[in-house]
């Protein structure tokens, strides 16, 4: 079994002058990848906010490996690797889809906010929502190194 994957193909507005994909847009498509996994667990993001929360972005960081390039097919997949009450961090890469090529691996951390932009404790706000999270955590487990 593999973490869940995204595919997307490298667009030419993506890319610099060498048709090779300019490193701030690995960063969004870390957040595309993180929509659709979220949203293949029953938590897009329009439902959240329907609850009440939100999870923005506290950090980020990239490490690049291989260039992605113009017409390409990548590959990002993504796990969740922490969990605690008021945040989660999951873990990205990025591969060609047909060679498995790695070109990027990455982190986004997130804390619980409520409509208000006031951090919560998910877990004692919204439990029943912490919950599936923690089942969703227990079950990436297998893709985590610890």
């Amino acid at each position: 079994m593999e973490p869940f994957k995204t595919l997307v193909r490298v667009q030419y507005f993506d890319t610099d002058k060498m048709q090779v994909m300019h490193h701030a847009n690995y960063i969004r498509y870390f957040e595309t990848a993180r929509t659709e996994y979220l949203r293949s667990e029953g938590f897009p993001y329009s439902e959240m906010e329907k609850e009440d929360f939100q999870i923005p972005v506290l950090s980020v960081d990239a490490q690049f490996k291989t260039p992605a390039l113009y017409d390409e097919v990548i590959a990002i997949y993504c796990y969740m690797t922490k969990l605690s009450p008021a945040k989660m961090e999951l873990y990205y890469e990025v591969r060609n889809s047909e060679t498995g090529e790695l070109h990027v691996t990455g982190h986004s951390q997130h804390g619980f906010l409520n409509g208000d932009f006031k951090p919560i404790a998910l877990k004692r706000k919204i439990p029943k929502v912490y919950e599936a999270f923690e089942k969703i955590y227990e079950k990436d487990a297998q893709f985590r190194q610890e």
